[in-house]
């Protein structure tokens, strides 16, 4: 008979983030947090922790990626005020909090790398900007592809004179142009939407692509995770506040 402690010890392909196995990343931006999960690289937002936090995360391997998002004005965060009353534009889809920014303007681009510095002076190795793609909806100034893409590419550039890697966050449309520019990919729901294929530059340049599907998908989850073993992607279930817990893929 087959000793069943050696069934326990064989990793899982689909498992409960915060366990005993780790996973490869994990995404925290809303409380609760967990920042004693066992990952290689976690993504957390600059205002939910302290620098003695990201230290202690550092002092395990875990690498700390800074959130921020580099299209909007969000107005919750202390640096609202900054962004002068023409570069405002109209509100972000579901979240009243948040406005379309001018990446077009200098005032913009003084706040944004204000942000990529506190990133840096807190210790954390990374940067993630969201909101790359709001050339793709209705932001009140219309920006253009290739305005995203200058905006991108100088964000990116000013985060690696700090010392950052940075991701391109979404905006699949861009990624035949910023691939050489930006250190990894992160996508959301690319199964869900059926454009997983589009990552291909990111897989061919050996850059990680990490995948977020989110559990109102109802996705069949082990295959989707075979399919993204299959791409090579770094795959994570969570729900839509994006905070501890959730469901990863063994790599």
């Amino acid at each position: 008979m087959a000793n069943l402690s050696m069934f326990l010890t064989v990793p899982m392909a689909v498992f409960i983030i915060g366990g005993e196995q780790p996973a490869h990343w994990d995404w925290q931006l809303t409380e609760p947090l967990d920042l004693t999960v066992r990952v290689s690289l976690l993504i957390t937002d600059m205002d939910a922790v302290t620098p003695e936090q990201i230290a202690q995360l550092k002092s395990r391997d875990t690498q700390p990626v800074c959130y921020i998002s580099v299209g909007t004005r969000e107005n919750y965060r202390e640096d609202a005020a900054d962004f002068p009353a023409h570069v405002v534009g109209k509100p972000l889809g579901d979240w009243p909090d948040e406005v379309y920014v001018d990446i077009r303007s200098p005032e913009v681009m003084t706040v944004m790398k204000a942000r990529i510095d506190r990133c840096a002076e807190m210790g954390f190795v990374g940067v993630e900007p969201d909101n790359i793609d709001l050339f793709e909806n209705e932001n009140g100034f219309g920006i253009t592809k290739a305005d995203s893409l200058t905006y991108t590419s100088a964000l990116a550039d000013y985060a690696h004179s700090k010392g950052l890697t940075i991701a391109q966050k979404n905006a699949p449309e861009l990624i035949p142009d910023l691939v050489d520019k930006m250190d990894f990919l992160l996508l959301e729901q690319c199964f869900e939407y059926d454009f997983c294929e589009e990552t291909q530059p990111y897989l061919d340049a050996g850059k990680d692509v990490l995948v977020v599907e989110y559990t109102e998908a109802g996705l069949d989850w082990d295959t989707t995770c075979m399919q993204a073993k299959d791409f090579g992607f770094h795959l994570l279930m969570k729900d839509r506040d994006i905070s501890a817990g959730g469901k990863a893929c063994a790599d």
